[in-house]
């Protein structure tokens, strides 16, 4: 997410000049990036974005750089299933096939006008990057109907608005889980009672900070059914009205800081209270917050959250990759 948004703002903020932009169409066996993986080149030399670890990058830039002198789109297969794969200058080992269309770019783009303007509005964007076809004028990037499927000729993408990470508390312990969250690309959002607290010195990279009472902050906080949300006030009386607001929403993700004896006590006290919840009301919850990884400290912790937050994103199990099994699609998505 934190590419295309660069990239994207490389095209329409950053000052006009030629450019040109390899996309990943297609994957088969293992890579370590996945199809709708970018690199923006521009004309001054700079490039933002990657469409590997780093192995092909250099190719790539000098293809670029080609495509940006003719003016016209190219597509490039790396083929790295054979041990023999160094005698076109590579020579990775990855056993895993690629497929790049690199194509040049007018000033700003249709299609980054509109993703960037479906950023700010929180709108999904669907892209179709035609790869193959008998006129090279038809190769490129377009925007296309939510309905469109990805074919031999046309890889089709749906780019989701930037995730929202919202965090209820805005303790010294927010504040790595804040930039971590901010290095991923998350628009992320700090609430809290104590303007002291929630503050731009402390929070430097929020995109906005909110300072309401506590029965307020949630509706002030502009949660939708993509927001992920962290309670971490480590104040009963504040968590009680923020998880009374909170748990009847749709809500991407809602984690709650501190031990499941507390959060059973929240529960329990919500439910005295008159607060109906269902049992997949409460499985939505993850209390305890964040994966085992025997976090102590602010860091460790926020890594924990963050780590568990993107396998949830990612519907992911999280398991160490090499004890997943070997199934097409783990393979697939492999890393090197």
């Amino acid at each position: 997410m934190k590419e295309i948004q660069a990239i994207v703002g490389a095209l329409i903020r950053g000052r006009a000049q030629p450019a040109a932009l390899a996309t990943l169409v297609s994957v088969t066996g293992s890579s370590y990036r996945r199809p709708g993986a970018r690199l923006l080149l521009l004309a001054d030399g700079t490039h933002v974005g990657s469409i590997s670890g780093g192995c092909l990058e250099q190719d790539v830039i000098e293809r670029a750089q080609r495509v940006l002198t003719r003016r016209e789109p190219d597509t490039v297969v790396y083929d790295t299933t054979s041990e023999n794969d160094i005698v076109w200058g590579v020579g990775l080992g990855c056993q895993g096939v690629v497929r790049l269309l690199i194509e040049p770019l007018p000033e700003r783009p249709a299609w980054a006008v509109a993703l960037a303007d479906n950023f700010t509005a929180r709108r999904p964007t669907h892209l179709a990057i035609t790869h193959r076809h008998d006129d090279p004028h038809a190769l490129g990037t377009a925007l296309t109907a939510a309905d469109a499927v990805s074919s031999a000729n046309v890889f089709v993408q749906l780019v989701p608005p930037p995730v929202r990470l919202v965090v209820f508390g805005a303790g010294d312990d927010a504040q790595p889980l804040v930039r971590f969250a901010t290095e991923l690309g998350w628009e992320t959002i700090v609430a809290d009672p104590r303007a002291t607290f929630a503050s731009p010195a402390r929070f430097p990279s929020a995109a906005r900070l909110v300072v309401q009472p506590p029965d307020q902050l949630a509706d002030a906080a502009g949660l939708d059914a993509h927001s992920l949300v962290v309670v971490m006030t480590h104040h009963y009386v504040h968590d009680l009205p923020l998880l009374r607001a909170l748990l009847p929403r749709p809500l991407a993700y809602l984690g709650l800081l501190g031990p499941r004896k507390r959060a059973d006590r929240i529960l329990a006290d919500l439910a005295a209270g008159g607060l109906t919840l269902s049992s997949a009301d409460r499985a939505r919850l993850h209390a305890p917050i964040g994966l085992d990884l025997g976090a102590d400290g602010p860091e460790q912790v926020a890594l924990a959250i963050v780590a568990e937050i993107q396998a949830c994103l990612a519907q992911r199990s999280a398991a160490p990759l090499h004890q997943v099994f070997a199934t097409p699609e783990s393979v697939r998505l492999s890393i090197h």
